[in-house]
């Protein structure tokens, strides 16, 4: 190693001063400098400053532009409670990337403010009724999605709930059309109502107008759609289609979405079948554009979205909605399903419609298993212990016969004689699983069966467990009924303060008439993202004339 020169080793003059540099020599290369008269020390050339401070200025810009632009998003939307059911907890919904994930979409139709173009005030002023109803599930997995349309006037219970501006609490309805829940307490009464209906914890909803769907179909540049024949409802919706391929957007998307007697039938069935082709092509859409990866983009349809849309305020937050679009950018177009909730006629007005059961109560059971609705899994087999009977020290009780089989004198059976009149047995069937209607298809079995006595109750709390509890001398009878819907024996309960049998109903039995079992229909799908279809078929009643 060579000398060390004045300066190199930091030494100091006694003081804890930097030693001198002898005459002549240099400024020292390390510690402070001391003068005004040292050199400059030799450093990075001058463009690479320039450089580096327009780059770091250009992050900043970026960053902060960023932030603005994330903040105007987040100031657009507005904001509600997620669940005004009267006895519903008002709450933030977890946002956990590990399980399955409920949103519902509303469409109002709503003719306040921006909207005022469409219909006087009188039409529907405050939240309006919800033209659309769709609850998208995106898997635990995020690898599918299902979105169920709900038609607007079916008829189910509405719970008790309370005008979110005015404070009117609104009493519970034991039926009432679905779409009426939005009017009587806003986006979180449908969610109550909904909640209540499926089974399901629902963890956001997003409430969108007319003008949303006009600015996003913009921004996205339309939608194809085709129609089998020309289309004029320019009374109703102001719809005017050509035969065949057109793209619509603006206010022909809108028209399209809102048409009530355009196609099919002219029902509301119809008109959920022209939503979900329309929703179904701006999915492919969106994703042969390459849209999600775009970023611009992705900010003008969120720009465009949220300036009109109402949400719950778990969701109002930029972590929450990135959440969201992460989970589903990577989702394939045939895992994302669209279906209707089964449905028929309404007994008491044809012109409403009702939960079909059990195809629908099973439908909401594979939602909340997040079974995959294009591949549904096997149903699984009903308990092998059903028709088992409890042993008389269990059920303190003893076993009886269903039915007495004698012998005559000349050695042939006689003709079997029934333990007990079935039209006399009382029974009652108590709903413990908090779903409105739940037990009516369990009813419906018993009495085809022959069962006369049958009395119908709610249980005051959700009962995790079904049971069957039985009274002194109709074990008999709580066996049969055990193994007409495949109760297990370990759900026997003796009761010797009750006459007759109760069915305890609960959350383990939240679907179907066969107890642990889920049986899907076959065509529950109605189609998926990558499906074009056919075109839809127009009601000769709004061909031109």
């Amino acid at each position: 190693m060579g000398p060390r020169r004045p300066g190199d080793g930091g030494g100091s003059a006694g003081n804890g001063s930097p030693a001198a540099a002898p005459a002549g020599a240099g400024p020292a290369r390390y510690g402070p400098r001391i003068g005004r008269h040292f050199g400059a020390r030799r450093g990075f050339p001058l463009w690479f400053k320039i450089t580096a401070a327009s780059v770091a200025v250009l992050l900043v810009a970026v960053i902060a532009g960023a932030g603005v632009l994330l903040m105007r998003l987040q100031n657009n939307v507005q904001v509600a409670d997620l669940n005004l059911g009267a006895s519903a907890t008002v709450g933030q919904a977890a946002n956990d990337n590990s399980d399955a994930l409920q949103i519902l979409i509303l469409g109002t139709d709503t003719r306040d403010g921006a909207n005022s173009e469409y219909g006087s005030a009188a039409d529907s002023t405050g939240s309006g009724h919800s033209d659309v109803m769709m609850l998208m599930n995106i898997s635990a997995d995020n690898k599918r999605v299902s979105v169920i349309s709900f038609p607007r006037d079916l008829m189910v219970p509405i719970p008790a709930c309370k005008d979110p501006k005015s404070g009117t609490p609104s009493p519970a309805q034991p039926l009432g059309q679905l779409n009426t829940a939005l009017s009587l307490g806003g986006p979180g009464c449908t969610v109550a109502a909904i909640n209540q209906l499926t089974g399901m914890n629902i963890d956001h909803f997003m409430l969108a107008d007319f003008t949303a769907v006009k600015d996003l179909s913009n921004v996205i540049g339309g939608v194809e759609v085709c129609v089998d024949h020309s289309v004029n409802d320019v009374n109703g919706s102001g719809l005017v289609l050509p035969k065949g391929t057109s793209k619509v957007k603006g206010e022909q998307a809108l028209a399209f979405l809102r048409t009530r007697h355009s196609f099919g039938d002219a029902s509301d069935l119809a008109r959920i079948k022209a939503q979900q082709y329309f929703l179904g092509s701006m999915v492919r859409k969106i994703k042969s554009d390459g849209t999600l990866s775009d970023l611009p983009k992705v900010y003008r349809i969120a720009d465009a979205i949220t300036k009109n849309l109402t949400i719950d305020r778990g969701l109002a937050n930029i972590p929450s909605m990135t959440s969201i679009a992460n989970r589903l950018q990577n989702v394939d177009l045939p895992k994302v399903a669209f279906v209707t909730a089964p449905n028929v006629p309404d007994p008491a007005d044809p012109n409403r419609v009702v939960l079909s059961q059990p195809d629908a109560g099973n439908l909401f059971a594979a939602v909340r298993k997040d079974v995959d609705l294009t591949a549904p899994a096997s149903p699984s087999a009903s308990p092998s212990s059903a028709s088992a009977s409890p042993s008389a020290a269990t059920s303190g009780s003893p076993a009886s016969a269903s039915s007495t089989t004698t012998t005559s004198a000349a050695g042939k059976p006689a003709p079997t004689v029934p333990a007990y009149d079935k039209t006399i047995q009382p029974i009652t069937v108590n709903n413990g699983t908090g779903l409105a209607g739940r037990i009516d298809p369990l009813v419906s079995v018993l009495t085809t069966a022959g069962y006369a006595n049958v009395v119908q109750a709610t249980a005051p709390a959700v009962l995790p467990a079904t049971q069957v509890l039985y009274g002194k001398g109709f074990l008999d009878v709580a066996q049969d009924l055990a193994k007409l819907f495949g109760i297990p024996s370990k759900a026997f309960v003796a009761s010797p303060d009750i006459n007759g049998v109760q069915l305890q109903i609960g959350s383990d039995f939240a679907s179907g008439s066969t107890f642990g079992k889920t049986t899907l229909p076959p065509d529950i799908v109605s189609s998926t993202a990558n499906q074009q279809g056919k075109c839809l078929h127009v009601n000769p009643e709004m061909y031109p004339r």
